[in-house]
């Protein structure tokens, strides 16, 4: 048989109340600053990376893919060295105004290198490398070298 405790309201409360508190604690700053900041770094691991990149294997081949939005086909390079791809993007961006009121021209470039690379645990067959390109997405499919197999044979004591 359950027999009321006068103190079980209290305690109820009294937890309740400390849920508020912190509820309200984590709502204030600085907490609310630190915690949206481990957020954002879940969702971003890597902001300062140059350009998002994925790897798939699959038994044959690796896939990696670059995400290079803006750029063109002739800013891009491929290399495949020691067992590892390296994407090298090399973008200039030239702008031109005219003021023809000041009479007066003024040209800027700018220019950004970015490249990422990415290694292999299995050796790689650079010849059997393919690559696409399609609006902003770059693809790589890169062989896997197939290594020698090697029997084992039975001994005999």
């Amino acid at each position: 048989m359950a027999t009321n405790h006068p103190d079980r309201p209290k305690k109820h409360e009294a937890l309740e109340q400390w849920f508020k508190s912190m509820n309200q604690l984590m709502q204030e700053k600085p907490v609310k600053g630190i915690l949206q900041s481990i957020d954002d770094f879940f969702r971003h691991p890597f902001p300062h990376a140059p350009f998002n990149v994925g790897v798939h294997e699959t038994e044959q081949e690796y896939i990696v893919t670059a995400e290079l939005p803006g750029v063109k086909r002739d800013q891009i390079s491929i290399n495949i060295i020691n067992n590892s791809l390296t994407i090298l993007v090399n973008q200039t961006d030239v702008t031109s105004e005219i003021n023809d009121v000041a009479k007066t021209e003024k040209h800027m470039a700018s220019a950004r290198r970015l490249s990422r690379t990415i290694p292999f645990s299995v050796p790689v067959n650079e010849r059997k490398t393919r690559a696409s390109y399609r609006d902003g997405l770059l693809e790589v499919k890169i062989a896997k070298k197939p290594g020698k197999k090697i029997d084992i044979l039975d001994q005999e004591e």
